[in-house]
């Protein structure tokens, strides 16, 4: 009977997986029917413009031609009218100097032919009939201003739809997801010498496989990527996996996404449980800072602002963001005297895990490390058997210690500025760093036998924490090497159980 209702509950969850993953694809072939009929409907507006810029060009060229044909016309028909107008005046004078002449061969006496002889003989060399040029100034032709178009008709008729380069793909065995950074390559599948660059996008998401259409976070854009690969450095990794795509873009337009791919990006992301911290700690999600009055006179500046001035009914203008209630503290009792102490919301049950922590530069004391939930209400970190911890202590005097079932070991290294914790649950190891050099601080060597918290004391100052990384590469490489450091293992000895 037990084992059929497993083979039942398998088939249900295959069924189940199946059913979401056809549910998903429904969704994406909507968006797709969705994108084809919107893309196509732009696409038809911008043919339009293209082509209206066209006949726009062609009716400016065209009036351009038009108007240096009228112009020429214009000067050729004035040069003629003047050499016209010129030719009949001249016709005119020499037509009357004709007939003065004609009358002139009738005059009987010699003294008034000679006079007259002599006035046409001068008129003669003065008319203007002789000085005229009797060829046209300019021709009636106009073959200067033809036109041939058959060329552009040819490039006209040649016209086409823009050449898209094809998708690229995405090669995942190159792909690289390290040091909370992700390298993607990809090739093409043919050649292409007129590609400019590529588009790269991605996204995180809580889905393995395909990516989601619903309930998905939006693309994040990389443009004008040179190469056929490109690293994304300084993540956070807050999601178990990322989806990538790429596309390849010419100088005129961006071709089809390539198929995308999913990469796993774990990495242990925690916060600051703010119910299980002191009451003199002011605890916001990766942050926690020593709060000397408990809370209690913030809640007292508080609640005489919004006593002032009342009489029975509280105005409605003291209801802003501001004047909100402070969250309740006294419900807050799972550390109290002097363990100042907040744990992360997340258990740490198997795997390896890093974060990193940084104090206020005032910071008098501090601890970090890794508890069990059994941790005592008024233990401190390193002081049970139930926690370990590397401890800061700026007051007084400045000591740096190792501790862990109240055994001391200190430290003869410099504090770092931040400080990488490093937790191997199934290896049983605790070490520190500086975060920054990757120097080796510490190490513990232990079994764990429950689960694990981590843990955070801190007096007068303040932590912020750092979570949702890999283990770094630098750090993974000294663990492989740290047991044969024979310092760290002979102190380790004296302190742990």
């Amino acid at each position: 009977m037990d084992s059929q209702k497993e083979a039942l509950q398998r088939i249900i969850s295959t069924l189940a997986n199946k059913n979401d993953e056809i549910q998903n694809f429904i969704d994406t072939l909507n968006q797709t029917l969705k994108g084809v009929q919107e893309n196509s409907s732009n696409i038809l507006s911008e043919l339009d413009e293209e082509f209206d810029s066209l006949y726009s060009i062609l009716d400016e060229v065209k009036e351009s031609m038009i108007n240096s044909i009228k112009q020429e016309q214009a000067r050729k028909s004035q040069e003629l009218q003047s050499q016209l107008s010129q030719c009949n005046n001249a016709l005119e004078n020499s037509e009357e100097l004709l007939e003065f002449a004609t009358r002139s061969l009738d005059i009987k006496e010699p003294e008034e032919f000679s006079k007259a002889a002599r006035q046409i003989k001068d008129r003669v060399t003065m008319a203007s009939a002789f000085r005229l040029s009797l060829k046209p100034k300019v021709s009636d032709s106009m073959t200067h201003l033809m036109v041939d178009f058959s060329q552009e008709r040819q490039i006209l008729q040649t016209l086409k739809f823009l050449p898209v380069p094809k998708a690229p793909e995405i090669d995942p065995v190159e792909c690289l997801v390290a040091d909370n950074s992700v390298t993607v390559a990809w090739r093409m599948p043919e050649e292409d010498n007129k590609i400019d660059h590529f588009i790269l996008e991605y996204r995180k998401t809580n889905f393995d496989g395909l990516p989601r259409v619903k309930d998905e976070r939006c693309w994040e854009i990389i443009d004008n990527i040179k190469g056929t690969e490109y690293t994304l450095s300084g993540l956070k990794f807050d999601s178990k996996y990322m989806n990538f795509r790429v596309r390849a873009c010419n100088r005129a337009v961006a071709g089809e996404y390539s198929d995308p791919v999913t990469l796993e990006t774990k990495a242990l992301n925690f916060s600051l449980d703010n119910s299980s911290s002191h009451l003199n700690l002011r605890v916001e999600d990766t942050c926690v800072e020593w709060d000397p009055t408990g809370g209690k006179g913030q809640e007292s500046k508080i609640k005489g602002k919004e006593n002032k001035g009342r009489s029975g009914t509280p105005s409605p203008k003291r209801t802003s963001i501001g004047s909100r209630p402070p969250a309740v503290r006294g419900s807050r009792d799972r550390f109290t005297g002097e363990s100042y102490t907040v744990l992360g919301d997340t258990a740490i049950e198997s795997g390896q895990h890093y974060w990193e922590v940084k104090a206020q530069k005032d910071c008098k004391s501090y601890s970090v490390g890794v508890a069990y939930k059994t941790l005592g209400k008024f233990d401190q970190l390193g002081k049970t058997n139930t926690s370990w911890c590397i401890h800061v202590n700026n007051w007084l005097q400045n000591t740096f210690a190792a501790k862990h079932n109240n055994k001391v070991k200190a430290l003869d290294v410099t504090v770092p500025e931040r400080i990488g914790v490093f937790c191997d649950f199934d290896g049983g190891q605790l070490s520190f760093y500086d975060a920054n050099s990757k120097q080796l601080l510490y190490s513990f060597k232990t079994k764990f036998t429950q689960p694990v918290l981590p843990g955070f004391m801190v007096w007068c100052g303040g932590l912020s924490l750092n979570t949702g990384m890999q283990v770094p590469s630098a750090v993974r490489t000294l663990q492989k090497s740290e047991n044969g450091m024979t310092g760290s293992a002979s102190s380790l000895n004296n302190i742990t159980q």
